[in-house]
């Protein structure tokens, strides 16, 4: 059974939207960003050095010869699908991409909140809202599941460990 299978047998339907991008294109692309950096690693620690000296390999040795077996590995996954016949299978559908953003733009957007409210009240917001948006939870389960999780973290991590969190408005209200 493979993998879109058993996540159709999961959902109970076939996924049958339509495909956002193939598979191939995909690795492709994937293939090629880690090439660029491979590169660009390969570059740097030839600059570093990649020789030996008296005491041993310079900095850049070993590094410079594992970016190097990277790159060949991309170059090597970029020819073979080159050289591919045929359709290639979907990497993702718009209904599969959906799902993945429901949970990928809130958690982006969780980062610079946390910076303006701080971690207890952008934590209440993320769960309670993915319990609410994602979930489908009654909304009065969400909120006290939020409170009861950031109230915890505050107590845990503020009260108990004294470990310095990104604090907002809220927290300086309450003088911590």
């Amino acid at each position: 059974m493979s993998q879109s299978e058993a996540q159709a047998g999961a959902d109970g339907d076939a996924d049958t939207s339509p495909a956002v991008a193939g598979r191939r294109s995909v690795e492709a692309a994937t293939m090629a960003v880690v090439l660029a950096f491979a590169l660009l690693m390969a570059w740097d620690n030839h600059r570093t050095g990649t020789g030996w000296e008296s005491t041993g390999p310079q900095a850049g040795y070993f590094p410079f010869y594992v970016s190097l077996i990277l790159a060949g590995a991309c170059l090597y996954g970029l020819v073979t699908e080159a050289v591919k016949r045929g359709a290639s299978e979907p990497f993702v559908r718009r209904a599969q991409l959906k799902r993945v953003l429901q949970v990928f733009v809130p958690t982006l957007a969780y980062v610079p909140v946390t910076q303006w409210l701080g971690i207890y009240v952008s934590s209440f917001l993320l769960i309670a809202g993915f319990m609410i948006w994602v979930g489908r939870l009654r909304p009065w389960v969400s909120i006290v599941t939020g409170l009861v999780f950031s109230v915890a973290m505050f107590v845990t991590f503020d009260v108990a460990f004294d470990v310095i969190m990104p604090k907002g408005p809220l927290e300086h209200l309450l003088g911590y």
